[in-house]
């Protein structure tokens, strides 16, 4: 049963990350991307990715996730789903940038769960030590 329970909340949380899609605003790479970020308490924000004509200041889905949990008090992360793809294309499994893998290394633990989601029921799951092997984090300065 607990098993049942955890693949069900992947599934919703890969559907969450697929559907934020149609909030990114996108009109220089025409690339959406969603993310969906479980927190310890079961809470889960939503992100997407928002460009700027300067590029600079553009954010991704995924930081939007983590800074809009961090802005409202949550430093528990337990797993993201994160969607992407062409906005006229297919979804792909749409790995986090180098910026964004930075910052979930600030903020999560390497066992901390990443799903690149096509859809609620076709993901590739991952763990931050997987795709961020060997990383500068917060531990590096003390």
């Amino acid at each position: 049963m607990e098993e049942i329970r955890e693949i069900r909340e992947i599934h919703e949380l890969c559907e969450r990350a697929v559907e934020m899609r149609a909030f990114s605003y996108t009109p220089y790479s025409h690339f959406r991307v969603g993310a969906a970020l479980l927190t310890g308490s079961g809470k889960v924000y939503t992100g997407c990715n928002i460009e700027s004509a300067s590029f600079t200041p553009t954010i991704c889905a995924e930081r939007t996730a983590i800074f809009k949990a961090v802005s409202e008090g949550e430093k528990d992360f337990l797993a993201i789903a994160i969607a992407g793809g062409p906005e006229d294309g297919e979804i792909q499994y749409c790995p986090p940038c180098g910026v964004c893998r930075q910052v979930l290394a600030e903020w999560c633990s390497a066992d901390f769960r990443i799903f690149l989601a096509r859809s609620a029921e076709d993901y590739r799951s991952y763990t931050l030590d997987e795709i961020m092997p060997l990383r500068f984090g917060p531990e590096n300065l003390r």
